[in-house]
């Protein structure tokens, strides 16, 4: 799908969510000063529940205010194409339902494809909002691989929710071992969000082994 880009005088005050959301949602939502708010990025292809006991645990454990659910256009490190963004952006909003979480398409109106050029956007635009960006330990065994990587951590406070495929290689990841000196004890999870950046954790929760890959799977089958 092609990316249209947003002016940033479109962009200021607070984040407008898409047309698609429902009115009955969260529409037109402000960020007031001083909020939480969880940042979880993907392409959703397709929403799972995993994806959503990630958005509950983060909100439980940092204490949010909020989870933007960042439908992406696109995952540049994957070969294959996904679903088609408005397929999958609903899908999220019948996923994501729930008090305190925000479907948001911000990265297609805006025209960016890498999470630090959105998480520095975000920033300028809300300084008195407290970011944290939300993933799964599966993208942290791979995250040396995203463009300008070590700007992210060192941008925003980072919160790593335990996957069962790849506890272990997150764990001994190349960006898990350069921000070692940075990561906080998991009991002190819920300060995570005033900290100044570089700071981050890892969650360990009962684990939700569903993946988007074996959903396709199933669906094929």
């Amino acid at each position: 799908m092609t990316k249209t880009p947003t002016s940033p005088a479109n962009f200021s005050g607070f984040i407008h969510l898409s047309a698609r959301a429902p009115a009955s949602g969260l529409r037109g939502e402000s960020l007031a000063s001083g909020m939480k708010v969880g940042l979880l990025g993907g392409s959703f292809d397709p929403p799972h529940p995993g994806h959503l006991h990630l958005a509950r645990t983060a909100m439980r454990r940092l204490g949010l205010d909020r989870v933007w659910w960042l439908v992406s256009p696109g995952n540049p490190l994957k070969s294959r194409q996904p679903a088609s963004f408005d397929h999958r952006f609903q899908a999220v909003q019948k996923l994501a339902d729930e008090p305190g979480m925000v479907v948001s398409d911000i990265e297609t109106r805006l025209g960016t494809s890498r999470t630090i050029d959105l998480v520095e956007a975000l920033r300028k635009r809300h300084h008195d909002v407290h970011f944290v960006w939300l993933m799964g330990s599966d993208n942290l065994a791979q995250f040396h691989r995203w463009a300008r990587w070590r700007e992210v951590f060192n941008a925003l406070p980072v919160a790593v929710l335990s996957r069962p495929q790849d506890e272990l290689r997150s764990r001994l990841s190349r960006a898990a071992r350069s921000f070692a000196s940075s990561r906080i004890r998991e009991r002190q999870a819920h300060i995570l969000p005033l900290k100044t950046a570089p700071a981050w954790t890892y969650l360990n929760e009962p684990l939700h082994s569903d993946s988007s890959t074996q959903l396709r799977l199933q669906l094929k089958t």
